[in-house]
């Protein structure tokens, strides 16, 4: 809500309506009668505190007098110690107008760069999302001629605030910040490198995952052997090899090479023959990509064709619960291409097998990586189900491709359109199916 009178205005509007003086005011307010009178005389700032104090006395919504306020922090010389608690709070009541008058008040002054940069971490830290998104995007564009860490470090708040369901949208962000990547500090690098490899993974630019995994091995073999930075990333530097092995392994995976995908299992998987640390986090992560390892060694076996694979695979995820819709998405894959007969494993693990209302819901995994192999799930088992003559297939394709429009995957789409859909165009199961692939072939239409 917004108010047209200055604070002072209001303040003493409202007193004499009451018939109020000083004393009264201060015993309903809790703010010194002396105060007030200076206040309203104009020669005394107004503290956040004291400004809650004489809202809550006049009854007035919480952020009535937030407009006016913008003006008195400016009514003095301009001071963080009450600018920045009012921005905090202007965060929690959603002010963000508020907050954009006052960031590009005081960038009037390029000195208040740094400290409004604080800011704005410590916003990002206390997840004010939008309200760090505000300042960073103002602090970034004050700083654009600069080659410094502090803009590098506002372009990889962006990009990680701005990641979300829209895979596209992801795929444009990380092209923007990726320029960035290097002016960080390594630590940063590290943490920023594996968001980029994840971003790039589920826009299947598989080329540019190596690229990156192949920095991300050079940065953190450096630091690992002689640690150059006293910043801490998220994971300790050993995860983000053992990381980048593993990601060079799906590249391989991805463009059907498999004895060279085989080639970095021995490079993530043991990693207890290299890792110097003892500890429980050390033991934690050699044991994850260790299972990672033994579970991608079936697969590649069951990927290149080998249909002995894959009861062993399914033996194998089955005391894996996290892992089974993983495995269940790769087996399907597989027998699409090599024509495997996998019912009994479907049956076997149906309980794994999602609906669409539980999508993002399955493992600890990234959630826009979760949806896009959700999408493609569903429309290679239609495909599966299709071919073996099921009355649902059709109805799985339509998730897929419902769910590929919801998260903007193009990919995906065009693998329901050309993939799926041309196989059984002509049999269609009944009207109400045909009017949802027309309401969805118009929202592709529009997607595209």
């Amino acid at each position: 809500m917004k108010s047209d009178n200055t604070i002072r205005e209001t303040l003493s509007t409202y007193m004499q309506k009451h018939n109020l003086g000083f004393t009264q005011f201060s015993r309903i307010s809790d703010v010194n009668a002396g105060t007030l009178s200076r206040m309203l005389q104009g020669t005394k700032p107004i503290s956040l505190r004291q400004l809650e104090s004489i809202t809550s006395a006049m009854r007035l919504p919480e952020d009535f007098l937030f407009d006016s306020y913008v003006e008195e922090c400016f009514a003095f010389s301009p001071s963080m110690r009450r600018i920045r608690p009012f921005i905090f709070r202007c965060a929690e009541l959603n002010r963000l107008d508020c907050i954009e008058r006052i960031v590009h008040r005081l960038l009037e002054d390029l000195s208040h760069t740094s400290v409004l940069f604080d800011v704005a971490e410590a916003l990002f830290a206390s997840d004010h999302r939008q309200a760090a998104a505000l300042i960073y995007t103002q602090v970034s564009e004050a700083e654009r001629f600069q080659h410094s860490e502090r803009l590098a470090i506002c372009r990889y708040r962006l990009f990680e605030l701005s990641l979300g369901d829209d895979l596209e949208e992801n795929l444009r962000s990380a092209v923007l910040f990726e320029p960035y990547v290097s002016r960080l500090d390594e630590a940063d690098q590290l943490d920023a490198l594996k968001e980029l490899i994840d971003v790039m993974v589920t826009a299947h630019k598989w080329k540019k995952v190596d690229e990156l995994a192949v920095e991300m091995l050079r940065i953190a073999t450096i630091q690992y052997e002689r640690p150059s930075t006293e910043r801490k990333s998220n994971h300790p530097f050993y995860f983000y090899i053992l990381y980048g092995w593993l990601a060079r392994s799906t590249v391989c995976e991805e463009l059907q090479d498999f004895d060279g995908a085989l080639s970095y299992i021995s490079r993530y998987g043991q990693g207890e023959s290299w890792i110097r640390e003892k500890d429980e986090e050390a033991r934690r992560y050699i044991h994850r990509f260790a299972e990672w390892a033994s579970a991608n060694t079936y697969l590649y076996r069951v990927l290149s064709g080998q249909a002995d694979a894959l009861e062993e695979y399914a033996d194998f995820v089955a005391s894996r619960p996290d892992e089974i819709f993983y495995a269940l998405g790769y087996m399907v894959k597989a027998a699409n291409r090599f024509d495997f007969d996998i019912d009994h494993i479907l049956d076997r693990f149906s309980a794994y097998i999602p609906s669409i209302e539980m999508e993002g819901k399955y493992g600890p995994y990234n959630n826009s990586v979760v949806k896009e192999k959700l999408a493609r799930f569903y429309s290679d088992l239609g495909v599966y189900r299709f071919r073996r003559g099921h009355s649902n297939a059709i109805n799985l394709i339509m998730d897929g491709l419902h769910l590929s429009i919801n998260i903007n995957s193009v990919r995906n789409v065009a693998n329901c359109l050309t993939l799926t859909l041309s196989e059984i165009h002509r049999e269609w199961a009944n009207k109400d199916v045909e009017k949802k692939f027309k309401k969805l072939s118009r929202e592709v239409i529009q997607l595209l």
